[in-house]
């Protein structure tokens, strides 16, 4: 099966986000999240490809934060990164999230790994952290915090932190997760499945589901909320004082 046209778009996709949003630059250290998760280890790919022919000179460590949980086989992700010739670190979580564990949840999930990722950035001398989020996430994001929060506001492709010393990194925003499930299993990565039990009862993958029914209706529904934030019309916007 050829690869090489689906791998090519995607990589297109990602090299305009990562222009666009001016997102590495020359000498970067990036340390890319891998979860074991077909979004991240695509990631991974494709940013390893790169360096074989940009114009600058950014150094690559791929970094998966090992929770404890039992379906998680880090032996798989480890034999992976070996074989693909990738630097990689096998963290744990940070010392206090034992004491967290009564708050189980996608929030304590996600903070935690992040605040391991920012303790790794600190020792290794990294200043970009690469996640694997795409399109899908930021429309959901945003739709979530809508529909939930009364506010608009989404994932940021380009993030600085600690008054710019590090920065966040999302190359994937201009590529959909039908893409990555695709690429995923022509390039036969190693995808590990979540067995979280949170994952079929999750906020986001009840936004996902109505996503879903929308582009029944207008198969331009992602792209068309995902512009929309470009597109902001402020003299149409009520002024009303919060709550």
């Amino acid at each position: 099966m050829n690869i090489r046209g689906p791998f090519y778009f995607i990589t297109k996709k990602t090299g305009k986000a990562l222009w666009d949003y001016k997102m590495i630059g020359d000498g970067d250290k990036v340390i890319v999240a891998v979860s074991g998760g077909k979004d991240s280890l695509c990631l991974l790919k494709i940013m390893q490809e790169r360096l074989k022919f940009v114009p600058i000179k950014y150094e690559i460590v791929a970094c998966h934060v090992d929770m404890g949980f039992s379906w998680m086989n880090t032996d798989i992700l480890r034999s992976h990164f070996e074989k693909e010739g990738t630097s990689y670190t096998i963290i744990p979580p940070p010392d206090a999230w034992q004491d967290e564990k009564d708050n189980f949840g996608c929030f304590w999930c996600s903070w935690n790994r992040r605040k391991a990722i920012f303790d790794l950035a600190g020792k290794i001398g990294a200043n970009k952290i690469a996640f694997a989020h795409h399109m899908d996430d930021i429309i959901e994001t945003m739709l979530l915090n809508l529909f939930f929060k009364g506010e608009i506001g989404t994932m940021m492709p380009y993030q600085d932190m600690f008054d710019g010393e590090l920065a966040i990194i999302r190359p994937l925003v201009y590529v959909e997760e039908h893409e990555l499930t695709c690429l995923a299993g022509l390039l036969h990565l190693p995808v590990i499945a979540s067995s979280c039990p949170h994952a079929d009862v999750s906020k986001r993958t009840l936004v996902k589901g109505i996503v879903a029914d929308l582009k029944r209706h207008n198969r331009n529904v992602k792209k068309n909320i995902f512009r929309s934030l470009a597109r902001i019309r402020q003299d149409y916007l009520p002024d009303i004082a919060p709550d």
